[in-house]
């Protein structure tokens, strides 16, 4: 689901909106008719795991035609790294932009304040509406309208295997501290490392930010915050965890490196999510799946914290084919098929009703993160939300291969961020 949070460069300022462009007129969508049969082609860009995730996408999305055997799915899987700009760029220039696309929980509302998504209010999108978690829905309005529906929610923990704890005689980390010295007597009774610390990716840097009591920006105060105190703590508690060995990390590739440390036994911890269950189920060390233990992220000085994610399904404004992707929209996020993905892929659910199905209520996974994801931090929903993981992506990575200090790449950040949010402090 998540191989990384893509590099975002801002679009400028358009002179038009594309709920403009051709083809949002229903009346002439594809030869679909509100009051009539479905029919044309609904393009889907899903930006699930390949190899994983995208097998299961793929087949339940093209089943849809099951219901409606005039529309034809078109499904592209787009990288996750490259999905947030392409789309821009698709709609930006109105043309090759799919009907309807996988948008990552932050991306949303900043298609919808570039007048990049055709609003879901009174559609047959938003079906049973009030069925979706409210932290889900969040993400989702822009403006005080709909612009997406959710299709699944996540947070972070901290994988581990339990042979290797087992062999060491060690317990779950509970804090940063005991991280510490768990990796530490793992390394003495082993040889393995403790954790493995993905470096490439701001959206694993924000568990240590959160644990410190810091956040990236106070949306309500218009304030930039991850300068502050606790912005440069998490930054010091990541670098000594590197510092002081009992994590490793990688400035490039993070995502592959570390599930392939961890799957083969090499590293005893990763913090990763539900996403990515399914693949390190592939792992030779969890053949056995009862190997793979999941707890919470290990708290810092100010609490245990961790990110809420997810992705959301939103309808492409200018589409051609717009009441033929509205129910797509409301098909693909609908109970019956959140609960096979649910019961085929471990992500969560973001219906209530779904919880209680007897295939998602006896699964171990989703029923460990469930708890996780009602707690997590959000992040702030703003149009420029996906923007701000690029500085962060940059200095985190500096700080981590020793190129500059905590101080400095704290500093670094919430310059850029100020850049950015125009008339913030």
């Amino acid at each position: 689901m998540r191989r990384g949070i893509a590099a975002t460069t801002l679009v400028a300022a358009l002179g038009v909106t594309l709920a403009a462009c051709g083809g949002s007129d229903s009346g002439s969508n594809g030869g679909s008719k509100s009051s009539g049969e479905l029919s044309g082609t609904v393009t889907w860009w899903d930006t699930s795991t390949v190899g994983s995730e995208d097998k299961v996408f793929k087949k339940v999305a093209e089943e849809f035609t099951k219901l409606h055997p005039k529309v034809t799915v078109k499904y592209v899987n787009v990288p996750f790294g490259e999905a947030q700009n392409k789309f821009k760029n698709a709609a930006q220039s109105g043309s090759g932009a799919p009907d309807v696309i996988r948008s990552e929980v932050a991306w949303t509302p900043d298609f919808a304040s570039l007048g990049y998504l055709a609003p879901l209010d009174g559609t047959p999108a938003l079906k049973d509406s009030g069925d979706f978690l409210k932290q889900a829905t969040a993400s989702t309005k822009f403006n005080g309208k709909t612009y997406a529906v959710p299709q699944v929610i996540d947070s972070m923990g901290i994988f581990y295997n339990k042979k290797i704890f087992k062999e060491a005689g060690v317990q779950v980390p509970k804090t940063i501290d005991e991280l510490k010295s768990v990796s530490a007597k793992i390394k003495q009774k082993t040889g393995k490392t403790g954790l493995y610390l993905r470096g490439d990716d701001p959206y694993w840097f924000l568990s240590f930010l959160y644990g410190e009591g810091g956040d990236m920006v106070d949306a309500e105060k218009k304030t930039v915050t991850i300068d502050n105190a606790q912005g440069v703590k998490a930054l010091a508690t990541v670098k000594d965890l590197v510092d002081s060995k009992a994590a490793i990390t990688d400035a490039t590739n993070g995502w592959d490196n570390m599930q392939a440390a961890f799957k083969d036994g090499k590293v005893a911890m990763m913090i990763n999510g539900p996403w990515a269950v399914t693949d390190t189920y592939a792992g030779k060390e969890f053949a056995d799946k009862a190997n793979l233990g999941i707890a919470p992220v290990p708290a810092g000085s100010g609490g245990q914290g961790a990110p809420q994610g997810g992705h959301n399904l939103a309808v492409y404004a200018g589409s051609k084919n717009l009441d033929a992707s509205y129910a797509f929209t409301e098909y693909m996020t609908s109970v019956e098929t959140q609960t096979r993905i649910s019961k085929e892929l471990s992500l969560l659910p973001t219906r209530e009703s779904v919880y209680i199905k007897p295939d998602v209520a006896t699964n171990e996974m989703i029923m460990f993160f469930k708890p996780v994801v009602d707690k997590a931090v959000e992040r702030p929903w703003i149009p420029e939300g996906g923007s701000l993981f690029e500085p962060i992506k940059v200095e985190y990575t500096k700080v981590l291969t020793g190129q500059t200090t905590p101080e400095a790449g704290a500093k670094a950040i919430g310059d850029s961020y100020r850049k950015l949010l125009k008339d913030w402090k």
